[in-house]
């Protein structure tokens, strides 16, 4: 089959909730390739036939039909055609204030961008659906973004079916994965529910089923046992050791301290200096 390719690109991107900023299809001539270069939206693909490859984060995917890969904005991607069977693919671009959110509930994480979606799955017709509304007024607008909706709706219905089998045990690793690499750094509940690919509300009752705690409670956790072991070895002020664990405010980090452990910070140092770790876990 010769290759083809069909597009369009949205001049209209003021529609803060979510957008449509590109829509199309092609088949890929022999070795036809995108990149390395980033986007500045999301952009999803959808393999019809054929195959290539995709590599973004330092990772290569070898990818054939039913396969749909994700670009996240700023991030560094590149992808081929086959050189015996070149794919046929149909994607969209998009984003939005409301973007993110939907991304993480349909399945895709920065770690894994890639679904598979049974071959009996009506996705192109949903991806169709957003070509064929194309246009820059004001009606066209609204009808790409209703079937956008849509397409991510089938996404996140997909997602959610497959949880289950995936496991609960899974994410919530992935979940403890992300806090002990980040919680030095300035994350919130939606970064780790992003990582893990669940939604905040399902990382929520994960953590009060398995650890008998929030997720914010549990990073405040976390930090505040990284503050014991930097206190412990006495060679960085209050000040440090909170900005080291993800305490922007070393006051508030003293209060939650002592709240937490019964004895201040400085108190729980001197402690360490005096007698050991073994002692302050017998204060504390």
């Amino acid at each position: 089959m010769e290759s083809f390719k069909y597009s369009f690109r949205s001049k209209k991107l003021d529609n803060l909730g979510l957008a449509v900023y590109n829509t199309g299809y092609q088949k890929c001539s022999s070795n036809h390739t995108w990149g390395p270069a980033t986007r500045d939206h999301y952009l999803i693909h959808y393999v019809a036939s054929g195959k290539g490859v995709f590599n973004t984060a330092g990772r290569t995917y070898d990818l054939t039909v039913g396969d749909m890969f994700l670009i996240y904005p700023g991030t560094i991607a590149f992808y081929a055609a086959d050189s015996v069977d070149p794919w046929e693919y149909y994607w969209v671009g998009f984003n939005g204030t409301d973007a993110k959110r939907l991304v993480g509930l349909s399945g895709f994480t920065r770690e894994n961008p890639i679904l598979k979606l049974p071959q009996t799955d009506q996705v192109i017709p949903l991806l169709l659906n957003i070509y064929n509304g194309r246009g820059n007024t004001p009606d066209a607008e609204a009808e790409m973004t209703g079937y956008l909706y849509l397409f991510l709706s089938r996404l996140i219905k997909f997602a959610e079916q497959n949880r289950d089998s995936f496991g609960v045990r899974d994410y919530l690793a992935r979940a403890l994965r992300f806090i002990q690499y980040n919680y030095a750094s300035d994350i919130k509940v939606e970064d780790i529910a992003e990582f893990a690919g669940i939604s905040r509300s399902q990382l929520y009752r994960s953590f009060l089923a398995y650890f008998n705690s929030s997720p914010n409670e549990f990073l405040q956790k976390y930090r505040l046992n990284e503050a014991c072991s930097l206190l412990s070895k006495g060679n960085l002020t209050v000040a440090e050791v909170a900005g080291s664990v993800g305490f922007k405010d070393p006051l508030y980090f003293s209060r939650v301290f002592k709240r937490h452990k019964g004895i201040t910070p400085k108190q729980y140092q001197n402690n360490a200096a005096l007698y050991g770790d073994a002692e302050n876990s017998k204060t504390v």
